[in-house]
C-alpha cells in the first residue's frame, strides 16, 4: 500500500506519520522499518529499498521524506511505485506538491492521499477545548479563542502552550493564559498596525512599547510589520474570496487571512499601497541614515491612519 501525506499543516501531518509507524512497529518490529530523505539519497537509493524484500522481517515499510525533489524520482514514479511489491509498504511525505505535476496527480490518483491543512481559529480552538477535555481538564470556548489569538503560532506552538498551561492546573483561563503565555510578535504587530491604522494612537504606541519592553528590536518590529502588510495587500487585492481559497492560493495560514479581512475591509487600495511605501522608505532610512529607530517608527504608527 502506498500512503502520501502532504500538506501545510506539518502538526497534523507529523501526528499521522508517527501513528502510522507506530502501528507498522507494533506488527512487525522496527527490523523492516526503513527511512530515507530524498533531498539527501540518490534516485538508486530509494529505488533499492522499494524494490527489495524484507529482511528479518515478514514485512517492510518505507518511508520517504521529500523524494520529489529528486527529479530522477518524479520522473519514474509512476512506474516505480506501481511495482512495488505485496510485502512493501510506501509512506511518501511531501509538505508541498506542485499539483501541476504528472507526479501530484499520480500520487493523488494511485495512493491513499491525505492532505493536511492549517485550521481556521475556529477549527483550531474547537481542537484545543477537546485537547483539554480528553486530558481531563476544562477549557471555555472564547478562552480557547483567545489563547489561538494570543499565540497565533499555529498547532504545534498552541500544542507546547497548552501542555504548560495544564501541568500548571487542568482548569485553562484566561487568567492563566495570560500568566504563563507571551504574546507572540506577529500577532501584536497585527493588533499595532490594525490601532494605527483605526487612529487608536495612543494604544498602538502602547503596543509598541510592549515590544520594546520585551527587547524586541525595531529593525525586527519593521519586518513583521512588513510581512502583516504583505498578507493586507494580499487579502485586499482578493476581495470577497472566501477565506479558505485565499489562504490556499497564498500560502498563508486561514486564521491570518480570516483575521486580516475586517482590517482589509476598512481600507482601500491606496492607503495600503501609502503605508507600504512609508514603511519601506523606513527601513531604507534606518539602514542608511544615523537616525532615531525607535522615535522614527512611533512617529510612523501615530500618523498612519485608515480614516
Amino acid at each position: 500500500m502506498i500512503t502520501t501525506l502532504t500538506g501545510a499543516n506539518s502538526f497534523l501531518l507529523r501526528h499521522e506519520l508517527n501513528q502510522l509507524i507506530s502501528d507498522f512497529v507494533a506488527e512487525y518490529t522496527d527490523m523492516g522499518l526503513e527511512r530515507l530523505d530524498g533531498e539527501e539519497v540518490s534516485y538508486d537509493r530509494m529505488r533499492e529499498a522499494l524494490e527489495s524484500l524484507p529482511f528479518l522481517a515478514s514485512k517492510k515499510l518505507v518511508v520517504l521524506r521529500s523524494p520529489g525533489a529528486n527529479k530522477e524520482f518524479t520522473e519514474k514514479a509512476p512506474e516505480l511505485l506501481s511495482n512495488v511489491g505485496d510485502m512493501t509498504d510506501v509512506v511518501i511525505v511531501e509538505p508541498k506538491l506542485d499539483k501541476r505535476l504528472a507526479y501530484y496527480k499520480f500520487l493523488k490518483k494511485n495512493s491513499e492521499f491525505k492532505e493536511f491543512s492549517d485550521l481556521d481559529e475556529s477549527s483550531l480552538s474547537r481542537w484545543l477545548v477537546e485537547q483539554v477535555t480528553m486530558q481531563g481538564g476544562s477549557l471555555a470556548q472564547t478562552d480557547a479563542r483567545y489563547l489561538v489569538g494570543r499565540v497565533a503560532g499555529g498547532q504545534q506552538l498552541l500544542a507546547n502552550e497548552l501542555a504548560k498551561l495544564l501541568s500548571y492546573n487542568p482548569t485553562v483561563t484566561r487568567q492563566t493564559i495570560d500568566l504563563l503565555t507571551d504574546r507572540t510578535p506577529q500577532s501584536t504587530i497585527f493588533e499595532l498596525l490594525d490601532a494605527a491604522m483605526g487612529g487608536r494612537s495612543r494604544q498602538a504606541l502602547e503596543l509598541y512599547q510592549e515590544q520594546r519592553a520585551m527587547k524586541v528590536e525595531p529593525q525586527q518590529i519593521i519586518a513583521l510589520l512588513a510581512w502583516q502588510l504583505h498578507v493586507l495587500a494580499v487579502v485586499k487585492a482578493a476581495g470577497d474570496r472566501d477565506p479558505a481559497v485565499i489562504a490556499r492560493e497564498a500560502k498563508l495560514n486561514p486564521f491570518v487571512v480570516r483575521k486580516t479581512q475586517s482590517l482589509a475591509s476598512r481600507m482601500n487600495l491606496p492607503q495600503i499601497k501609502k503605508l507600504i511605501h512609508d514603511t519601506l522608505t523606513l527601513d531604507i532610512r534606518l539602514k542608511s541614515e544615523p537616525i532615531d529607530a525607535d522615535e522614527a517608527l512611533q512617529n510612523l504608527l501615530a500618523t498612519a491612519t485608515g480614516k
